[in-house]
């Protein structure tokens, strides 16, 4: 129990103290080992060993192609496309922001690069024509998390390793349908305000310009296409997709789109290797951490709690939504992942959730997280696009948050949808 208490309270005042949280699960876990006389070696180990996997691989190679997408021209020309198809309706801008945001999410896998990317294109554009700026933030932060769902998603990736190597290919077919879900109901909302505040119809594409929109939107779009085809087809591994995702993404931006010079490619090159150096610090740090709680048995002990309290499959889904809900609102999604996997985990699948299913209810959870105050990733860099206090853009968000809530329910106690499509292309 000491060593429970000094595990948990020194990492929650390190949170507090505001230092980073792959710092605090690291010193955390230093210093409930020297309380525990094990030598500290063990902690080190812990932190390589989980870096030692084929499968993590994938994680630099999908963010560097995000990068690269998001730099090149290919976040602005999805965003032509969209309005092509949608930017016609009473508030087109926010339906197209919703539709860009699905067609770049599928391929980038992130929603601040999302929301860095079409948010930096669509949410002065949107102000420049008379939408509200408070709106136009919520509706990019929101959809901007359909990237987190949708394949490829490297934080699909991270749940695959943390629930003992579960197939990333399953996985990513099964975010299909939630994240166009999300993307669905999201319209609603946005397109209800749009007519009450009477926002601006959308402007009028001639033949010969959305032909020629479509045709160079074609080649970003077929990123997603050879990435999912060619899992799927078993050509090659979600690993090996990655790797083919940045040199398609590399060929496009420096010979057909030609916005990508050298100086432009460093720059792109030195973004990813600071955020693939967090994010791997983050999961070798949450590694040790996540020992450590099943070391000292937390794991066993909250699952006894749990079913102790409850053997109701959709009571247990509900608690664990509300707990990950609250958790999303303080922590961030990767750790959270590598943390909350091996403990809950284990319950539902003691009440007969498909661990698969599973992961895409705690995918869905924490992407409503990044976009929660205090500390919602996402949220914060679609405040610095749009220049606007995070407090004064929550209130915008509430319709969208339902909207997004009542997709995790419907995903929750619906496994249909999120183990349908698997269970089809995948026998």
């Amino acid at each position: 129990m000491t060593a429970t208490a000094i595990l948990l309270t020194s990492f929650f005042v390190l949170l507090l103290l505001r230092v980073p949280i792959s710092f605090s699960l690291a010193i955390s876990s230093f210093i409930t080992t020297f309380y525990l006389k094990i030598p500290p070696m063990v902690v080190v180990q812990k932190m390589c060993d989980v870096l030692d996997n084929f499968s993590l691989m994938a994680i630099p190679f999908f963010i560097l192609a995000g990068q690269i997408m998001a730099q090149s021209g290919i976040a602005r020309r999805l965003v032509d496309f969209s309005n092509i198809l949608v930017g016609r309706m009473r508030g087109g801008l926010a339906i197209v922001n919703i539709v860009a945001s699905m067609l770049f999410g599928g391929m980038s896998g992130s929603s601040v690069a999302d929301t860095a990317s079409i948010g930096s294109i669509l949410i002065p554009e949107m102000v420049r024509k008379g939408y509200d700026r408070d709106y136009s933030i919520a509706v990019t932060v929101t959809s901007s998390t359909q990237g987190l769902i949708i394949p490829p998603s490297h934080n699909a990736i991270i749940y695959a390793y943390a629930a003992g190597g579960l197939s990333i290919a399953r996985l990513f077919l099964a975010g299909a349908i939630p994240g166009v879900l999300i993307g669905l109901f999201l319209l609603i909302p946005s397109y209800y305000i749009a007519v009450k505040r009477n926002y601006p119809v959308g402007e009028r594409v001639s033949l010969k310009e959305a032909l020629r929109i479509t045709r160079e939107s074609i080649l970003g779009l077929l990123t997603i296409v050879i990435i999912i085809g060619g899992v799927l087809s078993g050509v090659f591994t979600a690993t090996e997709s990655s790797a083919i995702a940045v040199v398609y993404a590399f060929l496009i931006a420096v010979f057909f789109y030609r916005e990508m010079d050298f100086k432009k490619f460093m720059r792109v090159i030195w973004d990813s290797v600071k955020t693939i150096s967090a994010v791997m610090f983050l999961i070798a740090s949450a590694s040790a951490f996540g020992w450590l709680l099943a070391y000292l048995k937390i794991p066993d002990a909250i699952a006894s709690a749990v079913l102790s309290f409850s053997s109701n499959k959709y009571l247990i889904l509900l608690l664990i939504n509300i707990i990950l809900l609250l958790l999303g609102m303080i922590m961030d999604m990767a750790p959270l992942i590598l943390i909350t996997t091996p403990i809950f985990l284990p319950i539902v699948t003691k009440v007969g959730v498909d661990p698969i299913h599973f992961g895409i209810i705690m995918l869905m959870n924490l992407g409503i997280g990044l976009c929660t105050p205090p500390v919602g990733n996402t949220l914060f860099v679609g405040c610095i696009v749009g220049k606007m206090k995070m407090e004064e853009v929550v209130k915008a968000l509430w319709p969208f948050y339902i909207a997004m809530i009542i997709v995790l329910f419907l995903v929750t106690y619906v496994p249909f949808f999120a183990t349908w499509l698997p269970s089809l292309l995948m026998k």
